[in-house]
């Protein structure tokens, strides 16, 4: 019988789309359980706002103009209008790529699984897009394994990574990419920065990690797996490599990568493609002694500035202090448990293989992050502190040296 703490901890993971566990999917979960966990991850992915508001709309019912707000904030849109027609396109996106991964691993699915292979292909697909990071590769290559078994196959790495990419970009940015096509100039400046952003830290990093890491690997493996450790981070949960053998400096790199997640409205968590953007930006707006932070020409506002600086405060603070906490508690060291607080609150799943052992109260934390990096730092903020009033007027202003 699953404990109360495993039941929980599983669907709040799936639900968060993190992907860390306490026990290994394949071997735990019956096909039932596996079934609950892969329509939680759906639910987590697309939103269960977006789900709820696009069922409506199939039964008929017009949305009232507060329902559509919600949905604006759900998928990080700019305007309420044609909320619906967005919802019925998120559906349509998900579905048809979700769909497509699928049909692409099923050919060595069915070879290695049989007729379950059917199966093993659309729960990596939907998992992948999502970027859940929930695996049923335990009964084939051993518990808590993930991908480790197709590292150096091409079509499994490269369809996995595409799935990743894709749920992480955004619907918006998809919205633009089918909308607009190859011209550029008309695309939202967000999906400018965001597929410059997540082009450079797929290809940086992938450098980086076949500079320092698997060198005992063959040049094709050795690809794959720089490749897809590169991709996997933001925010997927997937590996195909042994994370434990890693470097310091890769384990440092991946634990970046995780806090800086995916793109906003997408099936990513993170503090966000698009927050690292401005925060870039700004600072060299600064060092050129320039008035305002710009992207792509345009000019960035300085609210965006501040909630970008308080965001990345908040996810380096809550990443810190729980990777303290736990490291105290459990008595492990401070490098292993800040990799599981930052997959925790990027919503990744990636993991030092420490998380099932772990006590209750260290699942409770890191359920909390996972909640939380879902959510959105600044939504739950601004929940929290909701009987603040605008101000209305300014203080007097006197200089600070800073740096």
């Amino acid at each position: 019988m699953t404990s109360p703490e495993t039941a929980f901890f599983t669907a709040t993971s799936a639900v968060c789309v993190t992907g860390l566990i306490i026990k290994d999917t394949a071997t735990y979960w019956s096909p039932f359980g596996q079934a609950v966990i892969l329509t939680l991850i759906q639910a987590g992915g697309l939103g269960v706002v977006t789900i709820a508001l696009f069922i409506e709309t199939l039964a008929g019912k017009k949305l009232s103009l507060k329902e559509k707000d919600l949905m604006e904030d759900s998928i990080s849109a700019f305007q309420i209008g044609g909320i619906t027609e967005m919802a019925h396109f998120i559906f349509r996106v998900a579905l048809i790529i979700e769909a497509a991964g699928a049909l692409l691993m099923l050919p060595v699915f069915i070879r290695d699984f049989g007729v379950s292979g059917i199966w093993m292909s659309i729960f990596h697909a939907i998992s992948a897009f999502c970027n859940a990071g929930f695996d049923l590769m335990g009964r084939h290559s051993g518990e808590f394994s993930s991908l480790t078994a197709y590292s150096g196959n091409a079509l499994i790495v490269l369809t996995i990574s595409l799935l990743i990419v894709f749920g992480g970009i955004g619907f918006l940015t998809w919205h633009d990419i089918l909308k607009k096509k190859r011209d550029l100039k008309k695309y939202r400046m967000q999906s400018k920065v965001i597929l410059a952003v997540t082009a450079a830290l797929i290809a940086i990093p992938a450098v980086l990690y076949f500079i320092v890491e698997f060198r005992d690997a063959s040049l094709w493996k050795r690809i794959c797996l720089s490749l897809f450790q590169a991709v996997t981070p933001r925010t997927a949960g997937f590996n195909t490599a042994d994370l434990t053998k890693m470097s310091g400096a890769g384990i440092g790199l991946m634990i970046v990568l995780m806090v800086i997640g995916g793109s906003p409205g997408s099936t990513a968590g993170g503090m966000k493609t698009t927050t690292l953007a401005v925060l870039v930006s700004n600072a060299l707006s600064v060092f050129r002694r320039k008035k305002d932070t710009q992207l792509f020409g345009k000019r960035v506002e300085s609210s965006t500035v501040s909630s970008a600086s308080a965001l990345l405060l908040l996810y380096l603070f809550l990443t810190l202090s729980a990777g303290m906490l736990i490291s105290t508690v459990e008595g492990l060291p401070l490098k292993q448990c800040l990799f599981e607080t930052a997959s925790a609150v990027g919503t990744v799943g990636l993991t030092l293989g420490i998380t099932p052992s772990l006590g209750l109260f260290s699942h409770i934390l890191l359920m909390l992050l996972m909640f939380f990096g879902r959510v959105g730092g600044l939504t739950l903020m601004y929940a929290a502190i909701f009987d603040v009033k605008a101000e209305v007027s300014r203080r007097p202003a006197e200089k600070i040296n800073v740096g």
